[in-house]
């Protein structure tokens, strides 16, 4: 065998061998992500994966239930941020309805129950099943954020643009003012405009504060350049807890800026307040909650169906001491 014959042999298995060192490292590298993302109690992982109902078809619209959990001190771990997320790749369309914590629902095994208590009763499995008997829609997916999580997330973002609807002063909900109008939050001032509900009509702007401040997550992970998206999500993933992998929130991510600008419609379950048996409960109004589904189900904005009905002052306050703030 010629000398050239030999060299090139040579620069072929150096080539190779580095190839498939990447590639090893690559898979390691997607591993470790993955493996952020999900879920450390892989019981509670199988558990869910029974209770979610997979898309046949990428380009499919799918539901997610999105939670917020906000355990302080030693209490009990219970959603307080239920959001059910549409999400239709194809359109590039993002629809999220808030449904308060409040909110009275059956749960298997609990009975009548608030909504958020189905976390407490049965983690990610319970909350599911219970969130999709409620809403009449299969879930797909499921993502969970825990609130002292939510500073780090937004801080490695490098903080999100919302327009604030009104100013606030709320020590319960953390030591920072926010003006109003358009700002730069931070991650500590994100977790106060999330947790505040010093308004007269408390939990129900405390939602729609929510849902601003996920709309500003979403459009500032999808501005960013296709080529640094899983940079992106591995800086994000020890502060989500999914069932979806790295890869496949890369793809959809990619699916979706490919389609044109994301459009994102919100709104919050039809509902009034009231007390049964000494319990403060929201109480979803019908036929209007199947409307708004079947509206979010053809892709359409649910904001104008939003209608609540809050209870009086004094019933208001007393509602928030039974609230477990």
């Amino acid at each position: 065998m010629r000398t050239w014959q030999k060299a090139l042999i040579g620069v072929a298995c150096v080539l190779f061998a580095l190839v498939a060192g990447i590639g090893i490292a690559g898979t390691m590298y997607v591993t470790s992500i993955d493996k952020a993302l999900t879920f450390d109690d892989l019981k509670e992982l199988e558990e869910l994966k029974g209770e979610l109902t997979p898309v046949e078809s990428s380009s499919d619209p799918f539901y997610v239930l999105l939670l917020g959990s906000d355990a302080r001190g030693d209490e009990a771990s219970r959603s307080d941020v239920n959001i059910l997320v549409r999400v239709d790749p194809d359109a590039a369309q993002v629809t999220m309805v808030s449904i308060p914590r409040d909110t009275k629902v059956e749960i298997d095994g609990y009975g009548t129950q608030k909504i958020n208590a189905a976390y407490a009763f049965g983690g990610a499995s319970l909350a599911v099943r219970t969130m999709s008997e409620f809403a009449g829609v299969p879930i797909a997916h499921y993502a969970e954020i825990h609130f002292d999580e939510l500073v780090q997330l937004i801080d490695k973002l490098g903080g999100v643009t919302v327009d604030v609807p009104e100013y606030i002063d709320d020590p319960n909900a953390g030591n920072v003012v926010i003006s109003e109008g358009e700002q730069t939050l931070n991650g500590t001032e994100a977790l106060v405009f999330a947790r505040s509900r010093s308004y007269a009509d408390g939990d129900f702007t405390r939602t729609s504060n929510q849902r601003l401040l996920v709309t500003a997550i979403l459009e500032k992970v999808m501005a960013t350049p296709a080529l640094e998206l899983p940079g992106t999500i591995q800086s994000l993933a020890e502060c989500v807890t999914t069932d979806y992998s790295v890869g496949d929130l890369v793809s959809l991510a990619l699916q979706m800026q490919s389609k044109g600008d994301l459009k994102v419609y919100s709104g919050m379950v039809p509902s009034t307040t009231d007390y049964i048996d000494g319990v403060s409960y929201v109480i979803t109004t019908e036929p209007a909650w199947s409307e708004m589904m079947a509206a979010i189900n053809a892709g359409e904005d649910p904001a104008d169906m939003t209608t609540t009905d809050v209870a009086t002052a004094d019933e208001g306050e007393a509602a928030e001491g039974d609230s477990g703030e």
